[in-house]
């Protein structure tokens, strides 16, 4: 029988080097968290996204100008597309970061691994197996506990309600990517869809009041690193996952917001016993929701890369 995955070499603890390298990607994603948190003490989120997408689509078209010559309107819609709902994400996610910790942040945000299968199903009629709505059953609780009634309370403007909402935008966004990727370069939809973050991350900063800070180190280094970060990132994400079933892949990636909440309590955050219980019951949510997909529909599908 041929096999359709060649294992990496395998280091310590039966992991192999793709596997390492996925989980120090995933460290980096969660300590995104808390660089986000520092930099808006002196930054306002749009002008840190545009920031951080401009140092992402300038490194992205740089690598791929060769491929570039050959984008097609498909490409460019798509890619359009993509960047406006990754730009709500962000955003939404960015702005949530000025109220909450990284910690509550991390974990919010990862509630967008269950709800992908119930827009699967609004958007493309694909029914979900009983196990995604298990996991949505033991995420959403999670979510609630992590929330704070007095949040609650307070509906979609609490840092808690944008921040839910840029886990349903990141939710959208996977399917969506299912939907216009195959059959294009995503090469070309990633440049289109980062540039279009960056501009409009700029474009917004006006329409909210919000003007250019001055000049600081942490903004500057922090949102330039991360756009770098995430070109990088992708590229280590696509090498290892040629050999990484997804579904150990996502057992890795769910370490994310574990990571997150790890750095935010070195450095100083600290979630109340409620809080802790909602943690668990968001990453058994991923974990359960994620379990036994279909391998090749897995592959096609970014997992989890919506890190702060």
């Amino acid at each position: 029988m041929q096999r359709l995955r060649k294992p990496g070499k395998a280091l310590g603890l039966r992991f192999t080097l793709q596997e390492w390298a996925l989980c120090g990607v995933t460290m980096l994603w969660g300590a995104t968290f808390l660089v986000v948190r520092l930099c808006m003490q002196e930054s306002g989120p749009f002008w840190f996204v545009g920031l951080r997408f401009s140092a992402a689509s300038v490194a992205l078209l740089l690598c791929s100008l060769p491929v570039l010559r050959g984008i097609t309107r498909r490409e460019l819609l798509g890619g359009t597309a993509l960047g406006m709902v990754i730009f709500c994400g962000f955003s939404l996610q960015t702005m949530g970061l000025v109220e909450i910790s990284a910690a509550q942040s991390a974990f919010i945000t990862a509630f967008y691994v269950p709800l992908v299968p119930l827009f699967e199903l609004l958007l493309m009629r694909h029914r979900p197996k009983p196990s995604a709505w298990i996991g949505m059953a033991l995420a959403f609780p999670g979510v609630l506990l992590l929330t704070g009634t007095e949040n609650i309370s307070a509906g979609f403007g609490s840092g808690s309600g944008v921040t839910l909402l840029c886990a349903v935008a990141f939710a959208v966004e996977i399917v969506l990517t299912g939907v216009i990727v195959p059959g294009t370069n995503p090469r070309r939809i990633a440049c289109v869809e980062l540039t279009v973050t960056a501009l409009l991350g700029f474009a917004s900063m006006p329409l909210a009041g919000e003007s250019p800070p001055p000049l600081s180190w942490l903004v500057v280094v922090g949102a330039c690193g991360m756009g770098l970060l995430t070109a990088c990132i992708q590229s280590v994400i696509a090498w290892a996952q040629k050999t990484v079933p997804p579904t150990r892949a996502t057992i890795i990636y769910t370490g994310e917001p574990i990571w997150g909440g790890l750095f935010g309590y070195m450095a100083g955050e600290r979630l109340p016993t409620t809080a802790l219980l909602g943690c668990c019951l968001v990453v058994s949510g991923i974990l359960v929701s994620s379990a036994k997909k279909h391998s090749r529909q897995a592959a096609n599908k970014p997992l989890a890369r919506h890190s702060s």
